[in-house]
């Protein structure tokens, strides 16, 4: 929790639940990630968390931005953002949304099969594309395998047939899952990407550019390699297989850049018990997973909690959300402990916050108004 957000929350004690950001950590991170991998440009994952005042700091940081949908590109447009610094991301898009982008002047567009490349053929014209692969996600809390990407036999034939389609075939992506947190992910996938620029090259295609996209992770209960050690692992790998010849090199960071500058503030709806001896507490919140904390499921995403009664002694809990849903349980096989005191309308405090929650929250369910932002 950074100093701004403290006294906001001191100050203004905000309705719960409601996150409250700071942008000016979201630069801190931003600079500490250029100065770890200086010579690739970043493309801000606007999913993460789309807040205009978030795509307004980077945009003037000269922050290039990585967009899911129309929507997205529409808000980094809003925000000052130049066409040309956008790319369209997702391998899977309504050709309303290629043309959209295309007029709008976006030149650089992702896929993964041969059906998306057609349509970009036909829609995006003389555009830049990329092909994204599919590489090992071990170690990611939140893999990203199997749904995109597609094998390098393909990746190859998918480029050739670009060139021969009248597009323009920029370079590979790869993406190595969400909350990476082992430097070997990104060596073992740019030694794939490699070999790719090899086959392709004799086949009489000339790549220009390797997407190496997220997964730097962010501090949540455990520790977690330092952006540092990614950079060194990445340029190692990358001058090991690249030699002198270094094609450019394309970040799409989300979680990184966001992650750590928000807090969510929420309150105590219940303490209780499910038997007069069990020894494990239920606490539920005024937010769950449909209020924004999807990436609880499977326990994936563990977050770290503050409370008023932080210090004092402490038990097992079942952490839970406010709603009439069974799967609304956060936390029951992760051995979280909260204090003994803690009580109906006590604030909590859930850390590091600031990425996938807003745009996870639901409209309505059970009536539940969407999470409050707050941007300081």
């Amino acid at each position: 929790m950074t100093p701004k957000i403290a006294q906001f929350l001191r100050d203004h004690a905000p309705a719960t639940p409601c996150l409250v950001l700071d942008v000016d950590r979201v630069e801190e991170n931003y600079r500490r990630l250029k100065a770890a991998l200086p010579l690739a440009r970043v493309y801000y994952a606007v999913k993460a968390n789309p807040a205009a005042p978030i795509l307004s700091r980077l945009t003037a940081l000269g922050s290039s931005f990585d967009a899911a949908s129309w929507e997205e590109i529409e808000a980094c447009l809003a925000a000052g953002a130049r066409p040309e610094a956008i790319s369209y991301g997702n391998t899977i898009k309504k050709v309303s949304a290629i043309r959209a982008a295309h007029d709008a002047g976006v030149t650089m567009f992702a896929f993964d099969s041969e059906a998306e490349l057609e349509k970009l053929a036909r829609h995006a014209p003389g555009a830049r594309v990329y092909c994204r692969i599919l590489v090992e996600n071990k170690g990611a809390e939140w893999p990203l395998s199997r749904k995109f990407g597609c094998e390098l036999e393909m990746a190859r034939d998918l480029m050739v047939r670009a060139r021969d389609l009248g597009l323009d075939p920029y370079g590979i992506s790869f993406h190595v899952g969400s909350q990476q947190t082992s430097t070997a992910a990104y060596e073992g996938a740019i030694a794939r990407v490699a070999m790719l620029f090899t086959d392709l090259k004799d086949a009489g295609v000339k790549l220009r550019m390797v997407n190496l996209g997220g997964g730097y992770p962010v501090r949540y209960r455990a520790e977690v390699p330092g952006i540092d050690d990614f950079g060194m692992a990445i340029m190692g790998a990358m001058t090991q297989h690249f030699g002198n010849d270094l094609p450019e090199m394309l970040i799409e960071p989300g979680r990184f850049l966001v992650g750590d500058a928000g807090v969510v503030s929420s309150e105590v709806v219940l303490v209780s018990r499910k038997g007069k001896d069990d020894p494990v507490r239920w606490v539920y919140l005024d937010i769950g997973r449909f209020g924004g904390l999807a990436e609880t499921e499977g326990e994936a995403i563990k977050y770290s909690f503050r409370t008023p009664h932080d210090g004092g002694a402490d038990g097992p809990v079942t952490i839970a959300g406010p709603t009439c849903d069974s799967t609304d349980t956060l936390y029951e096989k992760s051995n979280y402990r909260l204090p003994m005191a803690l009580a109906c309308g006590d604030r909590v405090e859930l850390l590091s916050t600031g990425a996938y929650v807003t745009t996870y929250a639901s409209q309505a369910f059970n009536g539940f108004r969407p999470l409050a932002e707050h941007y300081v």
